[in-house]
């Protein structure tokens, strides 16, 4: 029986393990997370649970029960420190080791951190549970204004829930617009204005210089154009790297991920998934490291399946990529890649009341498509550009 182990206990280490047994693995699955919960959901987060509308068993993603019908073995609170590839053994924090005959990969991501402010009491980043009831609480206390460091998805959202709470809200980008690395400026400027509207004051071109401190806590930041944000309390969102330190010396390929085929695997008995791993995809022409949900659940159950299959009977990985991401009233969601220097334009609906879906376009070529409120609607692009990539392989 060929042993198994997962690294990283997240929704792509379990959706690994699940996919494992439907395609037929009989052997050992053992799944090994940092943390010392059981795996939940991670997009509520920045939502539902920072803001207390729900609590933290609704995003428990399977009762304890299933994981025993599953056969899936766990090792929680222990990270992983190191992997000997030839000799098939991984070493743990703990200072044990465990040995393997196939091995994927689903470590995520971790918030990346500024160079100085990273112990001062109010300053917080948002990855786990734990990390959100904390600031929850934080929130729950805080007297002055909530800084936002960072207006990507997380930023956003998390001024958003702040606002939702009550909480004069402040966000600071370096970068011309929100979301700008992800929908481009154009959409990025639609997301400034929604905050606009709903209180937040939201400062893009400026950067975070330092923060001010009284005997160890947070009372303010200096910013880059010359003006200051009184805050007791800040969120750094500035982004992810993947979690791939404790892979120094392993020799797998590593840039900006792990770098796998487009049959997600890094070697032959090495797979990864989810957002730690960078995959060819033929359709598109290019590696992608997708920080989605979405992908998370599709990419591993690929890497499984190919993990397993003979190498004639592998099937290559070409998602059609989806995401979302939900701010006070509005969900946007989209499909494909959204390129910011791509072409955008809106083929249904109106913008003014944000109700529309508009396409990303490069050489007149659809390479995904964007929808505010439009889920429907939004779903019949989602054939044409999977018939694209296919057309194109």
């Amino acid at each position: 029986m060929t042993d198994i182990v997962i690294v990283g206990a997240g929704a792509a280490g379990l959706t690994a393990g699940e996919a494992l047994r439907r395609v037929g693995h009989a052997g050992r699955i053992t799944i090994i997370g940092e943390e010392v919960h059981e795996p939940y959901d991670r997009p509520p987060l920045s939502k539902q649970i920072l803001s207390g509308d729900w609590q933290t068993d609704r995003i428990q993603l399977r009762a304890s029960e299933h994981f025993e019908a599953q056969s899936l073995d766990f090792i929680l609170g222990d990270p992983v420190t190191g992997l000997d590839p030839t000799a098939r053994r991984l070493s743990l924090g703990t200072g044990s080791t465990v040995g393997y005959d196939k091995l994927i990969i689903a470590t995520g991501v971790a918030p990346r951190h500024l160079p100085f402010g990273r112990h001062l009491a109010g300053v917080h980043t948002l990855k786990s549970i734990d990390d959100a009831l904390a600031l929850r609480s934080a929130m729950s206390c805080s007297v002055g204004k909530v800084l936002v460091v960072g207006a990507g998805f997380l930023g956003t959202e998390i001024a958003a829930t702040a606002r939702k709470l009550g909480s004069e809200v402040v966000i600071v980008d370096p970068l011309e617009s929100p979301l700008v690395r992800g929908l481009g400026p154009w959409m990025g400027n639609l997301v400034r204005d929604v905050h606009t509207e709903h209180g937040v004051d939201i400062r893009t071109g400026v950067g975070l210089e330092s923060f001010e401190e009284v005997d160890g806590r947070l009372v303010g930041a200096h910013l880059s154009d010359g003006s200051h944000v009184a805050a007791n309390l800040a969120i750094i969102a500035i982004g992810s790297a993947p979690c791939v330190g404790w892979l120094d010396g392993s020799g797998l390929a590593i840039d900006d991920g792990i770098i796998t085929d487009q049959f997600c695997l890094a070697t032959d008995d090495i797979a990864a998934a989810g957002d730690v791993a960078r995959f060819h995809h033929r359709g598109y022409g290019r590696s992608l490291r997708l920080e989605h949900r979405m992908n998370a659940t599709e990419q591993s159950q690929a890497a499984a399946a190919n993990l397993l299959a003979e190498p004639e009977n592998r099937v290559p990985f070409e998602p059609v990529p989806y995401f979302w991401t939900d701010q006070y009233e509005y969900k946007i969601q989209a499909y494909g890649i959204t390129p910011p220097d791509a072409k955008v334009e809106v083929v249904s609906g109106d913008v003014a009341t944000k109700s529309f879906v508009a396409t990303y376009s490069v050489d007149d070529q659809i390479l995904g498509v964007v929808g505010w409120n439009k889920p429907r609607e939004l779903r019949s692009y989602r054939a044409s550009l999977a018939t694209w990539t296919q057309n194109v392989t």
